[in-house]
């Protein structure tokens, strides 16, 4: 589906990758953020209490104890206040201020306070306030304190702000990364379609520009120019073995003509099983050149504009019957195991003359009392069929080999053949789409054929 294959590209992957780097850094800057701001309203909160302290300690100079005790009233008495207090006398008794006495501790301390002194209001859960006390020259002692609810408050705020905001920046990237990635998919799709029809044979196809920046479009000119020269390479190469086989064909052509009018002349000194010799060797080098120039129209993949519905199981049924007869000639036996029905697209005459190569090819290449079978089957969701026999196989390091042109097992050349027959296969498998094997099964030669 495109939304999975979308999600699976690259350019989404990388923008999963950019929305968990973003949401890291950006808390890692948060608890950065968190930190100096803590640091800095700790440092804020003891300059005023030390400031507050201060301006008290001036009050108990001029006015002593009573004079401390109403500035701390007045200060008390406001809703507007930043500051707790606590006034004790030298015995330790309350003189004013709503801390508790247990925060009556000189120097910097922490005490745990419940807001319930402030008249009017609901008061608050117990929590931490920073207490400064000193003993003023009266000889009381002024604590006093000061809570870190808006520090507080603005680190909730700052979590807030960076959750939402994260969140919303990650959504952001992934829905960008989304179209980004389904932008370039489907430019990337056009790229490989491309590509697809030119392995398919149409080497005057060329790559689309497909507009992603300049790296790309340099990219796919510099891909039309390789497939520039490769077709001019391919088709020079084609050219070559065209006209080798065409340029041949006329003359030996004319000679089988000369000998068959020698023949129907009857007069000729020649005697007649050399010209009859000659005509055989004429036959074998036409059906090479044949072989070669079929091989090379295949290999282009001229053959798929005439592909069709084919039934394999008759095709191959066909073939079976077509040389039973000859196999028993040979003292060898050729039996079948067909499942019926089967049907794929393709050419049945080039299909037919895939198993007729390989029947013919075990027939030759293996001695009387041979059994050789032909099989076809639906398998696991593929197409399997296989022409195999019990002679005496392909070695391990030929198998690869067999299937090139003119190549033969014989270097003495004393066999009959020309060692195109699996090569003709070869390309009839790959012009169908069809995997070629030759496996290992038991003693002989096996090759199948897998849809």
């Amino acid at each position: 589906m495109p939304l999975f294959r979308t999600i699976r590209s690259g350019p989404f992957r990388l923008a999963l990758l950019f929305a968990a780097i973003f949401a890291v850094g950006s808390i890692v800057l948060v608890v950065a953020v968190e930190a100096a701001v803590a640091a800095y309203a700790q440092q804020v909160t003891s300059d005023a209490l030390t400031n507050e302290s201060a301006r008290l300690a001036t009050i108990d100079r001029r006015a002593g104890t009573e004079g401390v005790a109403a500035a701390v009233r007045d200060r008390a008495a406001t809703r507007q206040r930043t500051f707790r207090y606590l006034l004790l006398d030298r015995t330790g008794q309350l003189i004013a201020g709503d801390l508790p006495q247990s925060a009556s501790r000189l120097g910097w301390s922490t005490a745990i306070v419940a807001e319930q002194a402030i008249a009017g209001e609901i008061p608050d859960e117990p929590g931490p306030i920073k207490t400064y006390g000193s003993k003023l020259a009266s000889g009381a002692r002024l604590v006093i304190g000061s809570d870190t609810y808006d520090v507080q408050e603005l680190r909730e705020w700052l979590d807030a702000v960076a959750l939402w905001s994260g969140l919303g920046i990650t959504v952001l990237a992934l829905i960008a990364g989304y179209v980004i990635a389904a932008i370039f998919t489907r430019r990337l799709e056009r790229l490989n379609g491309a590509i697809n029809t030119i392995m398919a044979g149409r080497l005057d196809q060329r790559v689309p520009v497909i507009g992603m920046d300049e790296e790309f479009d340099r990219l796919s000119a510099n891909l039309n120019r390789l497939l520039d020269r490769i077709e001019v390479l391919m088709t020079g190469v084609r050219q070559v073995s065209t006209d080798i086989a065409h340029d041949l064909r006329t003359p030996i052509t004319r000679l089988r003509q000369y000998l068959e009018s020698a023949i129907a002349e009857g007069n000729t000194p020649v005697p007649q099983r050399f010209i009859k010799d000659a005509l055989a060797q004429i036959d074998a080098i036409m059906a090479i050149f044949g072989a070669l120039l079929r091989i090379g129209t295949i290999e282009a993949g001229a053959g798929r504009a005439r592909f069709q519905s084919v039934d394999l199981s008759e095709v191959m049924q066909r073939v079976l019957l077509a040389y039973q007869p000859v196999a028993e000639d040979g003292a060898q036996t050729l039996t079948g195991s067909i499942d019926s029905g089967i049907v794929i697209q393709g050419d049945a005459d080039l299909l037919a003359q895939v198993f007729t190569n390989l029947i013919e090819n075990a027939l030759v290449h293996t001695p009387p009392g041979t059994s050789i079978a032909l099989s076809l089957r639906a398998e696991g969701g593929a197409i399997v069929a296989e022409v195999s026999d019990n002679g005496p196989g392909v070695p391990i390091a030929e198998r690869e080999n067999v299937l090139k042109r003119f190549y033969r097992l014989d270097p003495s050349r004393t066999n009959t053949g020309a060692g195109l027959g699996l090569a003709l296969v070869a390309a009839i498998a790959e012009l169908h789409n069809a995997r070629l094997d030759i496996v290992d099964d038991g003693p002989g030669l096996h090759v199948r054929l897998v849809w």
